[in-house]
């Protein structure tokens, strides 16, 4: 995978913490750039769900990222809530794919009404109005009309709306492989390879590169 490939991952306040944590473990993996933002809630939810706790200096983040996951630090930029400066804020600059996992149905609200009140919610404005794919990872239940109709609005502008639930027919043995089944699907959606699961109907067989259904 070239290092030139290039996605905006943000991690919002939702339950999931997981989907994401291994979702950025397997991008770097592949050499992807990842322009990677976090909001104040989603630092709660990670020290809550995932034991991580993330700084809330970006720079103190990036560093702390870096080492845990051992990559190259050309490969990983954490930008803070208000760095309208970044090169996501910007549609001459942004990456044309972005995935927000976990998604609140908070950030769900301010991406459908176009608030763009913080740095996670222009990015995704940026990439809907410059016709790149956003991808969402809501974790809400029930759900309400409310939420259910904001979804729907953002799917209708083309949207991926990839609610996180794991099937069971791969026979999940422990949580780990839940959440790979997860970040195999925004994987799969992402045009990336992967080797984390079995695709259906191919007993024994790992996914590669670019295949699909």
């Amino acid at each position: 995978m070239s290092a030139a490939k290039e996605i905006t991952l943000a991690f919002s306040g939702a339950s999931g913490a997981p989907y994401g944590w291994r979702l950025l473990e397997l991008l770097l993996a592949q050499g992807v750039k990842v322009h990677l933002l976090v909001s104040s809630a989603a630092r709660v939810v990670f020290a809550t769900e995932h034991d991580v706790k993330l700084p809330a200096s970006p720079d103190k983040c990036t560093e702390m990222l870096l080492a845990h996951f051992g990559c190259d630090a050309a490969l990983l930029k954490v930008y803070g809530k208000d760095d309208w400066f970044s090169p996501v804020a910007s549609g001459s600059a942004a990456p044309r794919q972005m995935v927000i996992c976990p998604c609140s149905t908070g950030t769900v609200s301010a991406i459908a009404t176009g608030a763009s009140d913080n740095l996670i919610e222009r990015a995704a404005d940026v990439v809907i109005k410059e016709g790149g794919q956003l991808i969402l990872v809501p974790r809400e239940s029930p759900l309400s009309a409310i939420h259910l109709e904001n979804l729907l609005k953002l799917a209708r502008l083309g949207v991926t709306i990839m609610p996180a639930a794991p099937g069971f027919y791969h026979q999940p043995k422990q949580i780990s492989d839940l959440v790979d089944f997860m970040v195999a699907r925004i994987l799969d959606h992402l045009k990336l390879p992967h080797q984390i699961l079995n695709r259906w109907g191919y007993s024994g067989d790992t996914v590669k590169a670019g295949e699909q259904h």
